[in-house]
């Protein structure tokens, strides 16, 4: 087993200084921190979670969800058995938050062989939370890398910089969660920090790495529309304009039981956050506005039906009717 890094050593134990969370262990015990696959034993940092997959599946990459980064491709997925938040409205749950969850264990020369089977365009570090798997990440990524593949992250930001600023050596496109524009939400939900997420999304956008965000839209809890304009804002200024946004319906699970996002909510933060950034889609219900339009010209670029992906509008990630840059990576 590889030796765990993101520990330091305290007077009276150690701390993981990966996240935010910096979970501590009292000199000579035998503890895991919330996250699960990091952790104590016999007084030294152990990585209890190394390689061990909760799942192993090809996705369409559009699921991860990903329009911009090789549209049309498919990739390999797989995550950790934990997270480092709580959040109340998960909808993996069952493998994010539980203890006991199956897992199989793939030493990372073998992921690497297996990721770029079967037309997978690499792999895709998601289901549960990527950070949290730092040491088993950074030895299969450049295996992949090295084979031609992309290395994805799905993950909710809540990493410290050092670690982050290491991740983004090493992996290509980013996919993250924007929970709220609310630390009390952050704090209530998840046991997280609106502040960490910011300064994650700051630094991956200033990054060679490809960023998209994810917004989950929850009824009674994230969906005033003067907090929609805030966060618009602040993503097209730290972010870019051409920053992709996927607005996502919220479904009851896990212990939080408000009903669906109405499909009204949706269209309408669709319209507040399209009057700022240029590639705004809903998802997790079918709409109009999965397709990829150019913002110069109007033309569809790329066209959406379920996870059937066209794009025939696109012309080396241009727009083809008129050349405007989308900021479509579409190969390595």
């Amino acid at each position: 087993m590889r030796d765990p890094v993101w520990f330091e050593k305290r007077e009276d134990g150690w701390k993981c200084v990966l996240c935010p969370r910096g979970c501590t262990f009292p000199g000579g015990s035998d503890r895991l921190g919330l996250c699960r696959v990091r952790g104590v034993r016999d007084g030294r940092p152990f990585l209890p979670g190394y390689g061990r997959c909760v799942s192993l599946s090809i996705d369409p990459i559009e699921k991860k969800p990903l329009y911009h980064f090789l549209p049309g491709s498919r990739i390999l997925s797989t995550g950790p058995p934990g997270c480092n938040l709580t959040c109340d409205f998960c909808q993996n749950w069952t493998i994010s938050q539980s203890d006991g969850v199956p897992t199989r264990y793939i030493p990372p020369e073998e992921m690497a062989g297996i990721c770029l089977s079967e037309g997978s365009a690499g792999i895709a570090f998601t289901y549960t939370e990527p950070v949290i798997w730092y040491e088993y990440i950074a030895d299969t990524a450049p295996l992949v890398r090295e084979r031609g593949g992309a290395v994805v992250m799905v993950s909710n930001g809540e990493v410290l910089p050092e670690p982050l600023e290491r991740y983004t050596e090493f992996t290509d496109a980013w996919n993250v969660d924007l929970k709220s524009w609310s630390e009390d939400f952050y704090s209530r939900h998840c046991s997280g920090r609106l502040s960490t997420v910011l300064g994650t999304l700051k630094t991956l956008a200033a990054s060679r790495c490809h960023l998209e965000v994810t917004f989950l839209i929850i009824p009674g809890e994230n969906d005033d529309p003067s907090d929609w304009e805030e966060m618009a804002d602040w993503l097209a200024d730290n972010c870019g304009r051409n920053t992709v946004l996927h607005i996502s319906r919220y479904f009851p699970g896990y212990r939080l039981k408000r009903p669906p996002t109405p499909e009204e909510t949706l269209i309408s933060a669709h319209e507040t956050f399209s009057s700022r950034l240029d590639h705004v889609y809903v998802g997790n219900v079918a709409t109009d506005f999965s397709h990829t339009l150019c913002p110069s010209c109007g033309a569809v670029c790329i066209e959406r039906k379920g996870w059937s992906v066209n794009t025939d509008g696109l012309r080396e990630g241009k727009c083809a009717a008129c050349g405007a840059d989308l900021g479509i990576v579409y190969e390595l």
